[in-house]
């Protein structure tokens, strides 16, 4: 059996610890028998051959990628490379790039109130990713998201309303699955730092997610 390749890109801002992150996404990985480079080199994503790993994963706030290399990236994704990321990954990835956003079908435009307690009710217990774990509070940032309505929602968290009142009682996906063409894609807004992803249940999704989304 072929070992399946995955390619892991960080960077971006500090704050949201990227290299470790990308190492926990590589130990996931890892642990089912996955080759896995890591890189801070964002033309990685966008290398002729990108299309030869059957899984990227970028744990990138904002960046550029020129529009040739972007084309490799959504070409690969499209004939089957599998797109997966957390928080900051996929939804403030290539803010500039519309094929992006078309493909990652997720965007952040806000985190109101930064760090706080708030529910992550799991909607679809009967999903693979999310068979065995209850919902679950959750102290870090509550991401407000702009998505595609074609997602599969598969975990949500609904606002209050406390910081910005004309959002109260808006329901947000929290964790989704997709598809962009023949390539599958996985997204959680959960891991605001590497710590949140050493958290049982948040690791288990991830790393779930990841495998759901390889080809």
């Amino acid at each position: 059996m072929t070992q399946k390749r995955a390619l892991v890109v960080w960077g971006g801002m500090e704050l949201h610890t990227p290299e470790r992150g990308a190492h926990v996404v590589r130990q996931l990985l890892e642990e089912e028998g996955f080759a896995v480079t890591v890189t801070p080199d964002y033309d990685a994503l966008g290398a002729e051959d990108v299309g030869r790993n059957d899984l990227v994963v970028p744990v990138i706030t904002d960046g550029t990628l020129p529009p040739e290399k972007m084309n490799n990236l959504i070409a690969a994704i499209r004939a089957g490379t599998g797109l997966a990321g957390y928080h900051m990954g996929l939804a403030t990835t290539f803010r500039a790039s519309v094929p992006f956003r078309y493909a990652a079908s997720v965007y952040w435009v806000q985190h109101p109130g930064n760090i706080m307690t708030y529910k992550v009710d799991v909607t679809r217990p009967d999903h693979p990713i999310m068979a065995g774990i209850a919902s679950f509070e959750h102290t870090s940032e509550q991401y407000y998201l702009n998505y595609d309505p074609a997602v599969e929602v598969l975990a949500t968290t609904t606002f209050s309303g406390a910081i910005h009142p004309w959002r109260a009682n808006v329901v947000m996906p929290v964790v989704f699955t997709t598809n962009h063409d023949r390539g599958r894609v996985f997204y959680s807004s959960l891991g605001h730092t590497a710590d949140e992803l050493e958290i049982p249940h948040i690791r288990t999704i991830l790393k779930r997610g990841l495998l759901w989304a390889a080809r």
